[in-house]
């Protein structure tokens, strides 16, 4: 009789402790994240973290806050906020071909023709609107094919004068303080300009030959003329592995390629950026205008605005071209241009959906100096700064919260405190633009930089993040639904990690999952 009386306190006691189990109150916020970061490894780095309820703005955690950290692309938050609220969503680009000449009826232009840009972003193969990802189509340099084409259309036959392309409606200023000499050479750091013809870069093809020991087959598109290439890379036998390194000095058009590419490889495509985008521009428009049976008896050469004029003199300076340009500045002609042709962009928001989604930096660079122009002193980099020096002003944060010397987030110096970034997301969430500023943002297990992140099917389109990521420096900020369905607003950022890119993401992720694991304020 005794064991089965035995057995059932034992069963009670059980059930008792499951209960008590079920009914135990889940850690506090502070307690998971702790855990989270609790890792020696994750110690050396430095982390700044702040969560808010978007409803009530209660800090719900906060580490760090404060604090100034590197904010990488996590500062096109703030150009891309400043671009909808002070210029909007429906602003649209126009690229022109302008002369000061005349054309006569039989097709001959008497003076230079121009192509003028005034900083559409997307004079390129890609396909808008974004879904899901950024996609091109095989005609990287349609839209100056569309003008070439309708110069024919127009009659032009002949032009006596230079082909000049203009990207003189912002400053000429390439590149960003702090960014790196090595970015250069890349897509990411590709040039700024008002001109901007497929994203300011080529992509180089490399394909194995057909034997070991010969060179790789190496092709540019769009305009392969403008590269000279220097092919060092070796055909090596199948399951050798694939190792080759590309370099360009500043300033050079030689493009140095070395290493081997495997017999069995299927090929690599590198985008690679471009030195001068109007000089480019000057060329590949000729060569269509050429091949169009048009006949060029000038130059080709560009038209820049000198950064040092504008604080002084305030004009416009026609700067020497590549390969037999004017050795002085041509004065400006005052006469009023005709448009022989136009091209029109898709409305800006289109665009800032893939700047935010696929953090694309030079869509957000031209932003920024667009900023200036439009609604500054100049298109310039400090002029758009102080443009959004104002507008963060007006949303109630602090200049001493931030340090911006671009506006993609590729420079090193820039500074950022994650309350700064909360601040900023929940002023645009009562702005009239806020819910079309927070669609640009990734979604989680879905499009952009998180379509394989935070992808499990209870954290799937349940966090809006913008994605930020240099050498030792990992971000994300952003929105995202808690378990009981509240909206909450956090930014967390790591800086100076050793550590595998893969394990600071991995860690982020951890955190905003422990976030999302809903309690509520001060629990």
């Amino acid at each position: 009789m005794p064991r089965p009386r035995s057995l059932l306190h034992c069963l009670l006691a059980v059930l008792l402790l499951a209960g008590a189990a079920l009914a135990a109150p889940p850690k506090p916020l502070q307690d998971r994240i702790a855990g989270v970061l609790s890792s020696p490894d994750l110690a050396r780095g430095f982390w700044g973290i702040e969560v808010a309820s978007l409803s009530s703005g209660q800090t719900l955690y906060a580490l760090n806050p404060d604090k100034l950290f590197t904010p990488a692309s996590n500062t096109k938050l703030f150009t891309t906020a400043a671009a909808l609220a002070l210029i909007g969503p429906d602003y649209k680009f126009r690229t022109t071909v302008e002369t000061a000449g005349t054309l006569d009826r039989y097709g001959r232009l008497n003076g230079d023709l121009l192509l003028v840009g005034h900083g559409d972003p997307n004079l390129s193969g890609r396909e808008l609107p974004y879904d899901l990802r950024t996609q091109r189509n095989d005609r990287p340099i349609q839209a100056l094919e569309t003008l070439a084409d309708a110069l024919v259309q127009k009659g032009v036959k002949y032009v006596d004068g230079d082909i000049v392309a203009d990207d003189s409606y912002f400053a000429f200023e390439r590149y960003g303080e702090g960014w790196s000499q090595d970015d250069l050479v890349w897509a990411d750091g590709a040039p700024v300009s008002a001109l901007a013809v497929n994203d300011n870069v080529v992509f180089v093809n490399i394909l194995p030959a057909d034997r070991p020991g010969e060179k790789a087959f190496v092709s540019v598109t769009p305009f392969a003329d403008y590269y000279r290439l220097d092919n060092r890379i070796i055909t090596t036998p199948a399951g050798t592995g694939r190792k080759f390194f590309v370099n360009r000095e500043p300033g050079s058009t030689v493009l140095t390629l070395w290493g081997n590419m495997p017999l069995d490889d299927p090929g690599a495509n590198e985008a690679l950026a471009i030195e001068d985008p109007a000089e480019f521009a000057a060329a590949l428009f000729r060569q269509l205008l050429e091949k169009r049976g048009i006949v060029i008896y000038g130059k080709q050469r560009t038209r820049h605005t000198e950064l040092a004029t504008l604080s002084t003199f305030s004009v416009t300076a026609v700067a020497p071209s590549r390969g037999g340009s004017e050795s002085q500045a041509r004065p400006l002609k005052t006469d009023q241009p005709i448009v022989l042709a136009s091209y029109e962009s898709k409305p800006m928001g289109e665009d800032i959906r893939v700047v935010n989604k696929v953090s694309q930096n030079l869509h957000a660079e031209i932003l920024l100096r667009l900023l200036g122009r439009e609604r500054g002193t100049a298109g310039t980099i400090e002029g758009g700064l102080e443009v959004l020096r104002g507008f963060l002003s007006q949303a109630g944060i602090s200049n001493d919260q931030y340090l911006f010397y671009d506006g993609s987030g590729l420079s090193r110096q820039n500074l950022v405190t994650p309350h700064a970034i909360v601040q900023l997301l929940r002023y645009a969430s009562i702005q009239p633009w806020g819910a079309a500023f927070k669609s640009t943002f990734p979604l989680s297990g879905v499009d952009g930089s998180l379509s394989d992140r935070l992808n499990a099917p209870r954290l799937q389109s349940r966090i809006f993040g913008k994605t930020g990521s240099l050498g030792g420096v990992k971000t994300l900020s952003g929105y995202a639904t808690t378990d009981t369905g509240e909206t909450i607003v956090f930014s967390i950022l790591s800086n100076n990690s050793n550590l595998p890119a893969k394990r600071v993401t991995d860690t982020i992720d951890q955190l905003v999952e422990a976030i999302i694991e809903d309690a509520p304020a001060g629990r």
